[in-house]
Formats: structure tokens, C-alpha cells, sequence
């Protein structure tokens, strides 16, 4: 159902394919050194113990295209179990549907179908997304990596709790069993 990343090959070991070729070309070019500094001076000067209450309430929706709205129904729908909650007309594009699956907790996922423009298939690109990651119960993480490997969807395995794989038009999910707020085990929230 999902392309295959490249990179992934479906097994478990994070340091295969495109990611281990990347550490080996970057270790030669990148000053670690200078961006630990960088991530610990930024970390003193805005991570504070005590910290303001947000202004936000939460995220409504991420929005995301896809080329095929009703694969993107059974892939989130049918495989993921994320009820579809909405179907209508983009207000910005006529012709064009938006539509919307529930991910608990009061949080959308979006969509859109652009037809008739010739988008080009999915690229991770500077300001743009690199993955989404979904928080499930222990539970259901293990019965939704057994639907993913039904559907012959290649899944990359991560410190035993996240599973990163692609959906039909490629854009990169990663479904965590951490709570929500946690990050391997580290309150992030």
C-alpha cells in the first residue's frame, strides 16, 4: 500500500540504507562539537524548570495532500483505524476534497486532493515535514504493526516503541507507544 522508503528495507536495524549513509558522508563534514555547544547554549537560554502555561489549546489538524483520496480513506481508515470524520469541498480550490480522521484526544488528521495540478510525489524538504508521530496504547501498537505487515507496508522498528513507516502518497509516520508527553522514557512534556 505505502511506497517503500529508501533506505528502509523492512527490517529492524535503524542503521541500515540511506540513515547509515548519511552518518558516514556527515561525519566527515559536520562540527558535532560546535552543535552540542550550540544545543546546550540554546538549551540554558530558553528551557526553563518553571514554565509559562502555552496559549495554545492544542493542534486542530495537520493537514497533508494525497493523490488519491479514497486509498487515503482505507489506509488511515481500513489499516491505521483512525475513523474519517469529514468529507467536503476545500473552501481555497474548488473541486478539491478535504477531509479529516480522528486521532484521539480531540486532534485531526487533513487532507486535500489537488486535482488537475501535477504536485509530484512526496518530498521532505526545509520547513516541510519530516514525519508525524501518532502516540497508541502499547496495545493497540502491536495489533496496528500486525495490520501494517498485512497490508505489506514496510516498517522500520526504533528503541522498541516507535514504528516509522510511509503511507500511499509516502509523507513518513511514526507510530510511538510512549504516552503522550514522553520521548523513550523522558518527559518531553
Amino acid at each position: 500500500m505505502a511506497r517503500e522508503d529508501a533506505g528502509d528495507n523492512g527490517t529492524d536495524d535503524g542503521k541500515k540504507g540511506a540513515r547509515a549513509a548519511a552518518d558516514a558522508a556527515d561525519a566527515t563534514t559536520i562540527d558535532y562539537g560546535r552543535i552540542e555547544a550550540e544545543r546546550t547554549r540554546i538549551r540554558a537560554a530558553y528551557l526553563h524548570e518553571q514554565r509559562p502555561e502555552s496559549s495554545a489549546r492544542g493542534v486542530h489538524h495537520v493537514a497533508l495532500l494525497c493523490s488519491d483520496v479514497e486509498r487515503t480513506v482505507r489506509f488511515y481508515q481500513g489499516v491505521l483505524e483512525f475513523p474519517l470524520t469529514a468529507l467536503f469541498e476545500n473552501r481555497d480550490y474548488r473541486g478539491s476534497n478535504h477531509f479529516f480522521f480522528d486521532l484521539g484526544n480531540g486532534n485531526l488528521l487533513g487532507f486535500f486532493d489537488l486535482p488537475g495540478l501535477d504536485l509530484g510525489p512526496y518530498a521532505e524538504v526545509l520547513g516541510g515535514l519530516h514525519h508525524l508521530a501518532i502516540s497508541v496504547t502499547p496495545q493497540r501498537w502491536e495489533r496496528l504493526r500486525g495490520r501494517l505487515a498485512e497490508a505489506g507496508v514496510p516498517c522500520r522498528l526504533e528503541s522498541g516503541v516507535s514504528l516509522y513507516f510511509r503511507d500511499p502518497d509516502g509523507a513518513r509516520l511514526e507510530l510511538l507507544s510512549d504516552p503522550l508527553g514522553e520521548m523513550y522514557g523522558t518527559r518531553v512534556l
